[in-house]
């Protein structure tokens, strides 16, 4: 199984997802301002709970560079409500448990995981710019330090 990759340059695929309160947040929402749009194995692990402090962490510097953020996972809105409450996440985390949206951003798919070869989510940052354009798209983030290195990259 090939992962499709995107790179700078090609449009993000769209898409409409339900947030932790089953609320459809579209890509489309979101033309007019850059938008890290960041893909996740699972809500409420160690490092997928990093990550998403991270983002929390670092919201105002990002919003004020007039950048938003959206975490995508395959877990149930439930799940979602519940990882965001206890996190007090404040960015919209979006719900693809068919991984639909996961597999055209070719954040699903073969990885090595403690050497073995699986099949899962492969932690990806993607920053769409204004025209829903790839500008950043990063495969195989590390949950620490991914936040910071994101913001060094982009100058922020």
């Amino acid at each position: 199984m090939t992962n499709q990759r995107l790179s700078p340059g090609d449009t993000a695929p769209a898409f409409t997802l339900p947030d932790a309160d089953g609320k459809e947040v579209s890509l489309a929402d979101y033309r007019g301002r850059k938008v890290i749009v960041y893909f996740y194995p699972a809500a409420s692990t160690p490092g997928c709970t990093k990550q998403a402090c991270d983002f929390r962490d670092n919201l105002a510097e990002l919003n004020e560079a007039g950048i938003d953020v959206l975490g995508v996972s395959p877990d149930k809105p439930a799940k979602l409500a519940k990882f965001r409450d206890a996190e007090g996440l404040t960015f919209p985390l979006l719900s693809d448990p068919e991984r639909a949206v996961l597999t055209a951003w070719g954040a699903f798919g073969e990885k090595t995981m403690y050497g073995k070869t699986v099949t899962g989510v492969i932690r990806s940052t993607f920053l769409v710019d204004e025209q829903g354009k790839i500008e950043v798209a990063q495969y195989n983030v590390r949950a620490t330090g991914h936040v910071a290195k994101l913001r060094r990259d982009l100058s922020l």
